[in-house]
């Protein structure tokens, strides 16, 4: 069976040349005799491994040296605690920006630990937009500044990054980290799933200015400790060694790329190419307002819900998968992320012209 263009919003499609990569070292990875699933962490091989995705990281994302880059389990979800413990230093609250689901979760789990202050919410417009610098309320004992840059379910995405007055910045990048270039120097923190513009689910990326660690909570479990896991390049434990080995093909395969200006450009056409499709026809439409729409979400929905099921039987035929919008909002929402080629965004149009021609 050919392969499908899968715009799920993640677990997320993966580069061909990192799949076939991995197949073909599957049994033996260059000459040890053993799958990379098998090594020991702590052996030579995976040790060069690990070693050498950290520097490709580095390099793609310029991350200055005085930042700590950590290859974690427990996905983004378990950053919205290990964030206020690590990052409260004495203090008693933090700002958030709330514009979407996945930063009202941050919200929630922080405030277990802390006095929360909504520094700006757009949830009175059903998270359509990203507020603008002027209209965050930015309290002077917060310990750092919480946002997310691009929440997947509403297709909502930040244009600038926002200004702090000097308190740390942290940022959930689940999916946008590794899409275009960032100044890694402004945040404090950012933390980021794998399961989109990464590699497989299982791991989670956390770059930490160096000075923001080692003065956690009381009671900060072992495994939440930022600076502990420093301490032991991020194997305290036995890591998701595989989840690391795949994400260091990717940052290899970006390599080849280009580089992230060059992901850049091409995140941008492709975005592009979408949006236009969708703003050209009265049949689509995308709730987001134009300047927060984001590069690698988005959602549209047809001139009927009636058609939806429709739409997803026929564009699955078609070889167009996972399309569904998220269950909270309808509709349909198209995931893509760097692994998407601009062939499958292309291919993802022309059937909604075609579907629009017989159904509009």
């Amino acid at each position: 069976m050919a392969r499908v263009y899968n715009f799920s919003a993640g677990p997320a499609m993966l580069p061909e040349p990192v799949l076939a990569q991995a197949r073909d070292e599957m049994l033996d990875w260059q000459g040890s005799g053993m799958c990379v699933a098998e090594m020991s962490h702590r052996g030579k091989e995976f040790m060069s491994i690990a070693a050498q995705a950290e520097a490709d990281l580095r390099e793609l994302m310029s991350i200055p040296d005085n930042y700590k880059v950590l290859f974690l389990q427990g996905g983004a979800s378990s950053q919205f605690t290990a964030i206020p413990m690590n990052l409260l230093h004495g203090g008693e609250s933090a700002d958030y920006i709330s514009t979407g689901s996945w930063s009202k979760k941050a919200i929630a789990e922080a405030r277990r630990y802390c006095g929360v202050h909504i520094a700006a919410t757009t949830e009175d417009t059903k998270f359509t937009r990203a507020p603008a610098q002027a209209e965050l309320d930015l309290s002077a004992d917060a310990s750092y500044v919480h946002y997310t840059p691009n929440e997947t379910i509403q297709g909502v995405e930040f244009s600038d990054i926002p200004e702090t007055n000097g308190k740390p910045l942290v940022a959930d990048m689940s999916s946008t980290i590794l899409s275009r270039p960032i100044d890694v120097s402004k945040y404090g923190l950012i933390y980021a799933g794998a399961q989109k513009n990464i590699g497989p689910a299982g791991l989670t990326i956390v770059i930490v200015r160096e000075d923001l660690i080692g003065q956690p909570i009381n009671g900060t479990p072992t495994m939440l400790d930022y600076k502990v896991q420093a301490d032991n390049d991020s194997m305290y434990n036995t890591p998701p060694t595989y989840a690391w080995y795949l994400a260091g093909l990717v940052f290899q395969w970006l390599k080849g790329k280009g580089g992230l200006s060059a992901m850049g450009e091409i995140n941008a056409r492709k975005a592009k190419r979408l949006y236009d499709c969708v703003d050209a026809s009265s049949f689509y439409q995308n709730p987001v307002d134009p300047t927060s729409r984001s590069w690698m979400n988005v959602p549209f929905t047809l001139a009927s819900a009636d058609l939806d099921e429709t739409f997803l039987k026929e564009a699955k035929a078609a070889g167009l998968t996972t399309l569904k919008g998220h269950r909270s909002v309808g509709g349909m929402r198209a995931s893509i992320y760097n692994a998407m080629p601009e062939e499958g965004v292309e291919a993802l149009v022309s059937f909604m012209h075609e579907f629009e021609r017989k159904n509009g």
